[in-house]
């Protein structure tokens, strides 16, 4: 219970000490929750993907309509151990755009990191915005869950160019557990969390995870959608 305080305390705690990082097999492998995780994981990601189908049509639906394009987007993404893995999502952007990133950023007076974002990004549609502001975007990646690519709960899943930025202790700390779909961190701020920030938030995770710390996490991830004015 002291973990699961500690780890829910959020940005304002203590910068998280670094202990060696996790060879062979990782923590969350080696604890006796492990199976009852991937097992939340597997039975609550099989409802929603049910629960959800009709809306994912109609989200599929106005992605094919609103421009040319893919309607679900694929990208590589690092997983447990750098693992790279093909994640999912409705596609929000305009297809084969050729917008420099670095020159978004440039001119926000912003810089790369693993959660930093364009404020006006033109590569983004009018569809796009709407799903990226309400997360539905990222609907498929219950499908990544049921495969075992990512857990419900966990750091997010970051391209490798975003994780090379990371301290390689952090990175090797960070990477051993399965990415997730929500987390410490898109709880306690979305993208307004600094990237110190949500680096020390996955941290602590890692550092506390427990299966009732992905309980709680889960149930403050619908507030924190809904509170859309942290998104991007």
């Amino acid at each position: 219970m002291v973990g699961v305080a500690q780890a829910l305390s959020g940005a304002e705690g203590s910068a998280v000490t670094s202990p060696p990082p996790l060879t062979g097999e990782t923590r969350v492998e080696r604890s006796a929750g492990a199976r009852a995780k991937r097992t939340l994981d597997v039975a609550l990601s099989a409802l929603l993907l049910i629960a959800f189908l009709p809306l994912m049509a109609l989200i599929g639906l106005a992605v094919a309509v609103s421009s040319a394009g893919p309607v679900i987007y694929r990208q590589a993404r690092d997983g447990i151990g750098q693992r790279p893995f093909t994640m999912l999502k409705f596609r929000t952007m305009y297809h084969n755009s050729t917008v420099d990133v670095a020159a978004l950023l440039l001119a926000d007076g912003s810089e790369m990191s693993i959660c930093t974002k364009p404020r006006h990004d033109p590569r983004i549609t009018p569809v796009g915005r709407f799903l990226r502001k309400t997360s539905l975007d990222e609907l498929p990646q219950l499908i990544n869950v049921l495969r075992g690519d990512m857990s419900l709960v966990g750091p997010r899943p970051n391209v490798r160019p975003e994780n090379q930025l990371l301290r390689p202790e952090h990175r090797a700390r960070r990477l051993s557990v399965k990415p997730g779909m929500t987390g410490l961190w898109q709880v306690s701020g979305r993208s307004s969390t600094t990237a110190d920030e949500a680096i020390r938030l996955d941290l602590r995770y890692v550092d506390h995870w427990s299966l009732q710390l992905d309980l709680l996490i889960l149930l403050r991830t619908l507030p924190a959608v809904l509170r859309t004015s942290n998104a991007r």
